[in-house]
């Protein structure tokens, strides 16, 4: 019999797995990610990108969770006994990011309220940054909790380990079921709202209009595989985490399908919505849209203030339902990223859920009080960005490059996948995955790495970006390696009782 937790529905998990690839960067990285890079004319390599490494990698970690049954260090365990770091690698990956993600949300909550009295009033970047977060002169200075941005994170916190300590089913299911759903309604109002603006037209021919050009050009492409594999939750061990709750006869690639098109469905959804609301700021102000397009913390915190400042009627309603959808897109995917390492930790040190949430989380929240402070933002702005380049990206190649072409295990995958499934798996699969994206996240990497080493991100200083960048991303490496030594050195005991959990 199997002890370990499993989704009560198909629905459930698919929900739960959608609500982690559907987050932030759905709402404020693709909508201009697709328009600086040939508008509609995106939509033929962001798809072509979707079907050559977002779905195929979903399938190889679907497959992967639901084969072994455990979590990603011991997947990967499973797999070759050399390869347990690359787990714990991806595991510290998720770590950090789960220690700035809860200040997003924070910022999102608190401005869900404020937007019913407009509090941010007609300089909404001079709030943000002067009055909201406070922040300091000099990147790399604490200057101090902001009690503003401190209290509604520790609201954030206690949210997300309460539906942790409740389990698989009774807590992220259960979750998922609800905030989904609803996260859905409030966007789709959102988006029947701003196309009846005016201006909302213009907006959505300049996010739209295709310009063919642009697929000549190489970065084009990049971008569209980044966006890709950014947005769908790969390598940094959530899908192979959520797949192992799946019960035995489940059709991996059916839910690997749904999961890539109904985040893409939610991308596109997010453009019209945000590019409705751009194309009526720039009808009020009297410019182009090029002009107001924005992405990020900026899109979110300072642009959609001024659009809702803007609004007919019923401003504070939009207001609230924005930043109410970025709550809900951000809790589903931040509780997502702390199972990753709950369901390691369990398994690592065989200790209950309870305990694993506690110490995991709770570590956690207090690593992410750094980005509660007035020197936050210059934090969470570098942590993030290397974090990503070097951490996500980096393990999303090594993981390719161990599974199709050291343990030579795409066949047996297949072979899995295939006995379970509907849609069957045929040689094209195993070129997407064992050249395709290789080459693609290979030249992303030397890419980022040439570009990185001739210029400072942000114009910050060199000093700040080593601290606060580079070390973090190879410090995530070195905790991948230290925890997959100290599992050998601790013997037999632990790894045995580790796969009784997992096969038992």
């Amino acid at each position: 019999m199997d002890n370990r937790p499993q989704w009560g529905t198909r629905a459930g998990f698919i929900l739960a797995a959608v609500g982690s690839a559907v987050g932030l960067g759905n709402i404020w990285r693709f909508p201009a990610t697709a328009y600086e890079n040939g508008g509609g004319a995106f939509f033929l390599p962001y798809l072509f990108a979707l079907l050559t490494a977002g779905i195929p990698l979903l399938i190889m970690e679907f497959t992967l969770g639901h084969k072994y049954r455990s979590s990603a260090p011991m997947t990967f365990a499973k797999i070759s006994k050399g390869k347990e770091w690359l787990g714990w690698w991806q595991l510290a990956i998720s770590f950090v990011i789960s220690c700035y993600y809860p200040v997003i949300i924070a910022w999102a909550s608190s401005y869900s309220i404020f937007s019913f009295n407009q509090n941010w009033g007609s300089d909404t970047e001079g709030f943000l940054f002067g009055e909201y977060l406070k922040l300091a002169d000099t990147p790399g200075d604490f200057g101090g909790l902001v009690p503003g941005v401190l209290i509604p994170m520790l609201l954030v916190w206690i949210v997300a380990l309460g539906v942790l300590f409740a389990g698989v089913k009774k807590g992220i299911e259960a979750i998922n079921k609800v905030f989904i759903p609803v996260l859905v309604v409030m966007f789709g109002i959102i988006v029947v709202r701003a196309i009846t603006l005016d201006g909302a037209a213009q907006g959505l021919e300049a996010f739209f209009k295709p310009d063919w050009s642009s697929i000549l050009d190489g970065k084009v492409w990049v971008a569209a595989y980044g966006q890709i594999f950014f947005s769908l939750s790969i390598a940094f061990a959530i899908m192979i985490t959520y797949s192992s709750y799946l019960p035995k006869k489940s059709d991996i690639t059916n839910n690997a399908f749904i999961t890539g098109f109904g985040n893409s469905a939610f991308e596109v959804l997010a453009g019209i919505g945000v590019f409705s609301a751009l194309g009526f700021m720039a009808a009020q102000q009297g410019v182009p849209v090029a002009e107001v397009v924005s992405s990020g913390v900026g899109l979110a915190f300072v642009v959609f203030p001024q659009i809702i400042n803007e609004f007919p009627a019923f401003n504070g309603l939009f207001g609230f339902l924005f930043f109410g959808s970025l709550i809900l897109a951000g809790l589903t995917s931040l509780i997502s990223i702390i199972e990753t390492y709950v369901a390691g930790l369990q398994e690592k040190f065989n200790i209950s859920r309870t305990k694993a949430v506690a110490i995991g989380g709770g570590l956690a929240a207090l690593c992410s009080l750094i980005f509660a402070t007035r020197g936050g933002l210059y934090f969470l702005d570098s942590v993030d960005y290397f974090i990503n380049t070097f951490g996500v990206t980096l393990a999303g190649l090594i993981e390719v490059l161990a599974i199709a072409w050291f343990a030579k295990e795409l066949k047996n995958i297949q072979k899995h996948a295939n006995e379970i499934s509907d849609i069957q798996l045929g040689t094209w699969w195993r070129i997407c995955l064992g050249v395709i994206t290789p080459i693609v996240l290979g030249y992303m990497m030397f890419d980022n790495l040439r570009t990185n080493l001739t210029s400072e991100y942000g114009d910050y200083p060199r000093e700040f970006l080593f601290n606060w960048g580079w070390t973090v991303a190879l410090g995530a490496i070195f905790i991948g390696v230290l925890f997959s030594i100290k599992r050998r050195k601790q013997g037999s005991t632990v790894a045995s009782s580790s796969k009784g959990v997992s096969r038992s």
